[in-house]
């Protein structure tokens, strides 16, 4: 697997900037794997897609303001860098 693998036009429009005013009005993305079928639905309806024995893992992690972007003085290529854990106050 290549991380290019992962590389993806998404407009800018289409990134949230906030959470929804009311949570369960969020869209939900559904891929149904065995059709390739796409639907778009809310968050209210995700039981719906439950089995049982399946298992909803929550992550509550925030992101936060410190994606930097730049250019290789040498080379001029593009590079970005995405700062994760502040160890201590200014030190990343």
């Amino acid at each position: 697997m290549r991380t290019a693998d992962f590389d993806f036009v998404l407009p800018p429009e289409l990134i949230a900037q906030h959470p929804a005013a009311q949570r369960d009005q969020s869209r939900l993305f559904v891929l149904h794997r065995r059709s390739g079928r796409i639907e778009h639905r809310r968050f209210r309806d995700v039981l719906q897609f439950f089995r049982p024995g399946d298992v909803l893992v929550l992550n509550d992690t925030r992101v936060i303001p410190a994606r930097l972007r730049g250019l290789n003085a040498k080379t001029g290529g593009a590079f970005e860098m995405l700062l994760l854990d502040e160890n201590a106050p200014n030190d990343w």
